[in-house]
């Protein structure tokens, strides 16, 4: 079942990140530069605020890019021991970017 469009008042205030407010790191893994060859898709760590509209305007003003589409997860933190406590990380959120395909970003 879809969820309804959640459209703000006019009352809402709204918030407006900068970009490198928006993007926190890009995410070098094995998987990440494979995929990245492959399909052109990068991925970042993200504000756990930041929307998919916010994402898009930034990579395309930081790295001057045409962006295709934008994918965003919510990443639950693990639960981990320390000593004799147990603790939490944090959670954070992350973006998978998939590029025009001309473009590209050389970060590596």
């Amino acid at each position: 079942m879809a969820r309804p469009y959640y459209k703000p008042s006019e009352d809402t205030p709204t918030r407006t990140l900068e970009s490198h407010q928006v993007i926190l790191r890009p995410l070098v893994t094995e998987k990440g530069v494979q995929v990245s060859e492959e399909l052109n898709q990068y991925t970042f760590e993200i504000a756990p605020v930041a929307t998919k509209l916010d994402v898009r305007r930034a990579i395309e003003e930081l790295f001057d890019v045409k962006v295709a589409s934008v994918k965003t997860q919510t990443r639950k933190g693990k639960a981990r021991r320390y000593r004799f406590r147990n603790g939490k990380t944090r959670n954070w959120k992350k973006a998978i970017v998939t590029l025009a395909d001309d473009q590209k970003i050389d970060f590596y």
